[in-house]
């Protein structure tokens, strides 16, 4: 059967134990609805709960929360158990105490989220050279994510999804990271690879359709536009400063985003991942499909990613493309085309400046 997590907005009157009687109710009668209540969450601080279900579909979710109390979700979506305990880090009730009826859980599922992708040099070397340097990677970074008490999410040779409890944690994981990277990585190739790590933090249930949705997407894009390699979210800022009454997050290591950065990168990546590949896209219109002067565009751009408007979208292509040729998606004039494009020429061209070689080399050093 499937597993649904909703989410419930409660009143600032709501308490530990009032959630922990609803759930109670809910397990009373949730047979009747063919559901089975695992766990749930409750974080006291910012008033939300969010509930954990076995369930046929959602509107079963729904029926049984309305039938044992009326206190019904705000919103539901299905989720996978073993992701849920991977951010989380439980899928059932923690044990309850002896000599309660009720099991009271103030346990928040409010999470900090990192997101850490290195350049796509990491598999540009010899093969040895690979899996030396691969090895060495996988093992800093894991055994500093332990260390910090993170939860690996996710992770590929490139990439890693963590989940934190704590904010101040996964600051110094990032700071740790960052510092171990040079060590592992060879003097020769030093100016070539780099890592993004970015933080951001959040709850899993919002508008999206998957669990953590939202925080995830707005960290992505923080490591791949920022042109800064340690990116935190405004949020981040706030909670570790206020978790550290003495500290400030230092601004020549890190960069933090203010709200109205966050706000255009959102736009910005909204429309990009709308348009990206239509080939007759120009910043006229650009610009002006985000209400911006052609001026302000390009100082907005500059200040974020480093990178003019011209310069922005090639490279986004690009970066697409690269995931299209190492994914087999057809071969190089499709790929050209599919990307937005006007010539195979042309992109082998962008192409080997981006990375220093052809689509062609490319596809013969790395596609079996």
């Amino acid at each position: 059967m499937p597993i649904y997590m909703d989410r419930h907005d409660v009143s600032e009157t709501v308490t530990a134990e009032n959630v922990a009687q609803l759930h109670h109710e809910d397990l009373k009668i949730e047979h009747k609805f063919g559901c089975r209540g695992l766990t749930y969450w409750f974080d006291d601080k910012r008033k939300t709960a969010f509930c954990l279900v076995e369930a046929p579909n959602k509107q079963s979710v729904h029926d049984m929360h309305n039938h044992a109390h009326g206190e019904i979700p705000h919103r539901i979506i299905e989720v996978d158990e073993t992701i849920v305990e991977s951010f989380l880090g439980r899928i059932e009730d923690p044990e309850k105490a002896l000599n309660t009826e009720l099991n009271i859980i103030n346990d928040p599922a409010f999470r900090v989220i990192m997101v850490i992708e290195t350049s796509n040099y990491l598999n540009r070397l010899e093969a040895n050279q690979l899996s030396l340097f691969t090895k060495k990677f996988h093992n800093s970074v894991s055994k500093s994510i332990k260390y910090f008490k993170g939860s690996i999410v996710k992770k590929d040779n490139e990439n890693y999804l963590v989940s934190f409890k704590s904010v101040s944690n996964a600051v110094y994981c990032v700071l740790k990271i960052k510092s171990n990277f040079k060590y592992v990585t060879p003097k020769f190739d030093l100016s070539n690879r780099k890592i993004n790590i970015a933080l951001n933090a959040g709850v899993p249930v919002s508008d999206k359709e998957n669990i953590f949705e939202e925080t995830i997407v707005l960290a992505t894009r923080m490591c791949e536009v920022v042109k800064e390699q340690l990116v935190f979210s405004n949020e981040i800022k706030a909670l570790y400063e206020s978790e550290n009454r003495n500290a400030i997050i230092n601004t020549e290591l890190v960069k933090t985003l203010k709200p109205a950065e966050e706000k255009f990168l959102t736009q910005l990546m909204d429309y990009i991942e709308g348009i990206w590949n239509k080939p007759n896209f120009n910043i006229t219109n650009f610009s002006k499909d985000l209400g911006y002067s052609k001026s302000q565009l390009y100082r907005k751009l500059i200040n974020l990613s480093g990178k003019s408007p011209n310069n922005f979208i090639k490279e986004f292509r690009l970066h697409r493309a690269l995931d299209l040729l190492h994914k087999q998606h057809g071969n190089i004039s499709e790929i050209a085309y599919d990307s937005g494009f006007n010539s195979p020429a042309y992109f082998s061209k962008c192409f080997l400046e981006k990375y220093g070689v052809l689509p062609s080399k490319y596809i013969q050093q790395h596609i079996v």
